[in-house]
This record gives C-alpha cells, structure tokens and sequence, in this order.
C-alpha cells in the first residue's frame, strides 16, 4: 500500500481512520468528516485500524469506538496508539457517560465524546487537534 507520507503539515488533507463496528453510523459519520474536508479511512474493527497505522498511509487521527468487537476494543486501541504512534491523536466514542469517563485517560486532547455525538462538535475537535 502507497499513500501520501507529507504530513497535515506540509499541505496534504489531514486524514482520519474512522474505526466503528456499526457500518450505518461508520458510513454517517466518515461521509460528514469527507465533506468537511477530511481524509477517511474506514474500519470495523481495532485490528483493521492497527494495519492502517502499520502501513505506509500517514495518519494523523484515529476516532474509534470504545466498544468494538473482535477481541481488541476502542481501549485497547488507544493504549496500543499511544505506544506505538505516539503523534497520532486519538478520539474516543462511548454510548454511556461511565464509559466516557474511564476512556478520558486515553485521550491527552479532551475528553472523549458520548453517543449520540454531535457531528460539528466532532470536526471542530479534529480540527483542533490538527493544528496543533
């Protein structure tokens, strides 16, 4: 797999690996993220998202569900991120506000956003972390 390596920096669209079981709310939100300008890579499960970040496409976001199936869920993913690609940032999604607030820890930019998420609150935090 080829891809662009530049970089947010250098001028190329930031780019998104959008990583949610339910392929309804995946298609929903990485449309929405398209539109705004973003660069979507979409996946179902934590393993996929791994291969991404192993390959050579620049990431410079994943937004993941905490509660994904296949043995690797939305935490798991976070830690693995944060050890092995430390400069990609990290968004977690929960449906209940315990869950939120025990995935807080794993994301360093904020808190992370309970379902039913707004989806211009969504791209507002991926911009922001974009610029930094």
């Amino acid at each position: 797999m080829s891809d662009d390596t530049s970089g947010t920096r250098n001028g190329g669209a930031p780019r998104v690996v959008v990583v949610e079981h339910d392929i309804l709310v995946r298609t929903v939100v990485a449309a929405y993220l398209r539109e705004c300008g973003y660069d979507v890579v979409e996946v179902a499960q934590a393993t996929e998202a791994i291969a991404v970040l192993q390959s050579d496409i620049r990431v410079d976001i994943v937004f993941s569900e905490v509660g994904l199936s296949g043995g690797l869920d939305g935490f798991g993913l976070a830690q693995w991120v944060r050890r092995e690609r430390p400069s990609v940032k990290v968004i977690l999604t929960a449906g209940s506000e315990r869950t939120a607030n025990a995935a807080g820890d794993l994301c360093e930019h904020g808190p992370i956003l309970a379902k039913p998420y707004d989806h211009a609150e969504l791209a507002r935090r991926i911009r922001s972390l974009t610029l930094r």
